[in-house]
């Protein structure tokens, strides 16, 4: 008689709870924008969420230290003309957010510390380029500025934010609607998937489909595809009998999959989460009401299933906190948040452990905020993997850095690579005559609110005489 082998994983026990109610973000009115897009994006100081917005498109964003019922009054991120459709955080600077919108414009955001008194209106940088829809943003994870956003004209445009510049155009290698692109861990290659059922891996500086894989899914409804840490790719379909699919590629053997497994029959397309540190894949779906996760590792049959959440209620949508956002503390792997129809609940993943020590197991080091590379180092063909950082000591979020943006006089030339430098030394400072001219306008803002306040003193001290007169 055969025995059944359980394979040892320190994630075999991974337990997945929603937070309490005073901890959700209540009473948020999310908009009815279709699944394709990012309802959700978080990072350790801040929560986005694309909500409604009378003639145009915005999104909220509150601090993770604000919970509870969010005043209707809340001020907003408006600035484009029509329904915003995905929204991404910078990995490099904390308050930097891209938005992508159905008025084919890009934004980039400066979000403040400070709660804001009145909505935000004035981007950083607007980058216009694509001529239908923009539905997918995607920061690069090693190079400092990087944009990719692919939109509705079946075109790649990956811009230098720091100069508003595009940095290459790659427009000629999808036939069909884009339905996902995805980074490697260095930013050298991109996986994209397409409604054409072909899943295609991409050098972006080459020009080049690296390599191709047809129906990879059978099924006609869209399919995902991320980057594993061992450079595998992970995707998502359905069969040909619209059930919902999984699998695991080797890019160098697109022939035959190195897993594939059917999952069930519901309409919702799965979106992964993957988490190299520890090799685990998240699946989300719109509509679903819970949460499976699985461990990815050398192993037949190298996708093994963990566990499940559950709950009673369906995601509307789904955030994933970077892993320098958790808390070490709780042995705390992954946190979501989960979008309700008038609600986002944060849903914490931890692996039971005993000691009160650091899991160095759990923890292994993980990428930082400090970028790797600048664009035209990227551009010019150099590669670096991420800057990583430890979870020892819990991660403490840098002070707030301000984006800077510099146009370039389009006659000049590009000006040679030059090595890495440091942060302090890569962050330009602006012309002498733009802070010039920044210097004039907040004083003229400080001396009109001067003159208010001394009208208002004026009006107050009128008042209280007239109130002195009536009382003697």
């Amino acid at each position: 008689m055969s025995r059944r082998v359980v394979r040892q994983s320190k994630f075999r026990h991974v337990f997945g709870q929603a937070a309490k109610a005073d901890q959700a973000y209540e009473d948020i009115r999310v908009s009815k924008v279709t699944w394709d897009s990012s309802f959700c994006a978080v990072n350790p100081k801040f929560l986005a969420i694309i909500v409604e917005a009378g003639g145009g498109g915005a999104f909220i964003v509150l601090p993770l230290a604000k919970t509870g019922r969010v005043d209707k009054n809340y001020p907003l991120v408006t600035g484009h003309t029509a329904p915003v459709l995905d929204i991404d955080w910078c990995p490099h600077n904390d308050n930097v957010i891209a938005s992508a919108s159905d008025d084919t414009a890009i934004m980039v955001w400066q979000i403040p510390d400070y709660t804001p008194m009145r909505n935000i209106t004035e981007p950083i940088i607007t980058l216009e380029g694509h001529s239908k829809r923009v539905g997918i943003l995607s920061w690069h994870p090693t190079a400092r500025n990087v944009l990719l956003s692919a939109g509705g004209d079946n075109m790649i445009i990956i811009w230098n934010v720091g100069t508003g510049e595009v940095l290459l155009s790659l427009d000629d290698m999808h036939p069909d609607v884009i339905h996902s692109v995805c980074w490697n861990s260095n930013g050298s290659l991109l996986a994209t998937t397409c409604k054409d059922k072909t899943l295609r891996i991409i050098d972006p500086r080459k020009g080049q489909v690296v390599a191709e894989r047809f129906a990879a899914h059978e099924g006609m409804r869209p399919m995902r595809a991320v980057f594993t840490r061992q450079g595998h790719i992970f995707t998502t379909g359905f069969t040909r009998m619209s059930q919902r699919e999984l699998g695991l590629w080797d890019p160098n053997n697109f022939e035959e999959p190195v897993a594939l497994q059917e999952m069930d029959t519901s309409n919702g397309v799965l979106l992964p989460f993957y988490d190299p540190d520890s090799s685990i894949v998240y699946l989300c779906g719109k509509g679903d009401s819970s949460i499976r996760y699985f461990e990815i590792t050398d192993e037949p049959p190298f996708v093994h299933y963990l566990n499940t959440f559950s709950s009673k209620e369906p995601q509307r949508g789904m955030g994933f906190m970077p892993k320098r956002g958790l808390d070490v503390s709780k042995c705390e792997i992954a946190r979501f948040y989960k979008l309700h129809e008038r609600k986002c609940e944060p849903i914490i993943m931890t692996v039971p452990r005993k000691s009160d020590l650091f899991q160095d197991d759990l923890y292994p080091d993980t990428p930082g905020p400090e970028p790797a590379l600048e664009a035209d180092e990227w551009l010019s063909g150099q590669d670096a993997d991420p800057v990583l950082i430890s979870l020892r000591d819990g991660y403490v979020p840098p002070k707030h850095r301000e984006l800077r943006v510099t146009k370039r006089n389009i006659l000049d030339v590009r000006p040679p690579s030059v090595p890495r430098r440091s942060q302090s030394a890569s962050d330009a400072p602006l012309s002498q005559q733009h802070t010039l001219e920044t210097l004039l306008e907040e004083i003229k803002a400080l001396r009109e609110r001067v003159q208010a306040q001394e009208q208002r003193i004026t009006a107050l001290e009128n008042m209280l005489c007239e109130l002195v007169d009536c009382t003697d």
